[in-house]
């Protein structure tokens, strides 16, 4: 039987640390009206050097946690467990909720934009090892060309300096690599990665003397999230935009992070899930 929801519940969403709170804030501004509940699995992060079967059981866990809240659509804000358990969490809520993920959106603006373009990818070594951006592409069969990098040091650093210059060292390291260099644009292919855009520019300013684009996921999401509440007759239009942060370990890190990006105090609540 099909669950019936409305369009006053709130919109789920899930990373392993501060990433995601890019796509959140995103989707704050896109869908002003629409109420947030937001975890962060701090106990496992960065979840892009779990396995496979790791993160597919976290996933599972934090979205029984979100339906129990009466969540109308649960985004996977992350894409090391995008890549790990969509298929799986997509199957195992069923019609209880909507279920996104952060690449799709990605592969449908690819498809729009991108056609027999170089794109270079960074992410995390889960998202990379997984192939899944390649096989999409490749399905698609438009002569896109992509270079993949596995940048694993990125997220945990993120989390422990945010936006900081001792992130300049990594990239010089990381963006120096062969197949990172003359392509078209360049895909953030984690949520953590948005953070630090202005510095991946700016490498790429002071080593080709030019622009290179940089293909950020949060806005491409939440316009998709928005397009699909829309279709399903869900969008919140009169909503209080209430905002639920919940962590499974507390971290000042992510307290700081949250403040920063919502311009306001962030009440964290502890859900230990593993406890």
């Amino acid at each position: 039987m099909k669950t019936k929801h409305t369009s006053s519940q709130p919109i789920g969403i899930f990373d392993s640390g501060i990433g995601g709170l890019t796509v959140a804030h995103a989707l704050v501004t896109h869908l002003p009206k629409e109420n947030i509940i937001y975890f962060g699995d701090t106990a496992h992060l960065p979840y892009g050097d779990k396995s496979t079967a790791a993160i597919q059981a976290y996933a599972i866990k934090i979205v029984n946690m979100l339906l129990q809240q009466e969540c109308k659509l649960i985004l996977i804000a992350c894409h090391s467990a995008s890549a790990a358990a969509y298929e799986l969490v997509k199957e195992y809520i069923g019609s209880k909720a909507l279920v996104m993920n952060v690449i799709d959106p990605v592969i449908h603006l690819l498809k729009e934009k991108y056609i027999t373009k170089h794109v270079g990818l960074i992410g995390t070594r889960q998202t990379v090892n997984s192939h899944i951006y390649k096989k999409k592409i490749d399905d698609l069969n438009l002569g896109i060309r992509l270079s993949s990098s596995a940048t694993n040091l990125l997220a945990s650093a993120i989390e422990e300096f945010g936006n900081h210059r001792v992130i300049d060292v990594l990239l010089e390291t990381y963006l120096a690599q062969p197949n990172l260099q003359n392509i078209d644009a360049l895909l953030l292919a984690c949520t953590h990665y948005p953070i630090i855009k202005e510095r991946i520019s700016q490498h790429y300013q002071k080593q080709n003397d030019g622009h290179i684009e940089l293909i950020d996921s949060s806005d491409i999401v939440a316009q998709a999230v928005k397009k699909q509440l829309h279709k399903n007759n869900l969008l919140n239009e009169n909503g209080t935009s209430a905002k639920h942060f919940y962590v499974s370990d507390y971290t000042e890190s992510f307290a700081n992070n949250a403040k920063l990006f919502f311009g306001e105090d962030i009440k964290l609540e502890h859900y230990p899930l593993w406890d």
